[in-house]
C-alpha cells in the first residue's frame, strides 16, 4: 500500500514535499488542491475523502475535536 499525504497550510513546506515524492510518496498540498484558508474541519474532510493522511502543525485544534466527537 503506497503512502498518501496531506499537508495542510500550516505545515506546508514545499522542500519537505519534494523530498518525499523523490521518495515515492504520494503527497498533496493545501496549495495545490485549492483549500488555502479553510478551516481545520474541511482540512480533515477533505484529506479523509482522498483517502489521505493529514499532517498538520495545528495539533490541539485537532487534539480537541477528536477529544469531543468521542468522548
Amino acid at each position: 500500500m503506497k503512502i498518501r499525504l496531506y499537508i495542510d497550510e500550516d505545515a506546508m513546506a514545499h522542500r519537505l514535499a519534494q523530498e518525499l515524492r523523490l521518495r515515492g510518496i504520494d503527497i498533496t498540498t493545501a496549495l495545490i488542491e485549492g483549500m488555502i484558508k479553510r478551516d481545520d474541519r474541511d482540512q480533515l474532510e477533505y484529506a479523509t475523502a482522498q483517502g489521505r493522511v493529514l499532517y498538520s502543525f495545528n495539533v490541539g485544534d485537532y487534539y480537541q475535536r477528536i477529544r469531543l466527537a468521542w468522548l
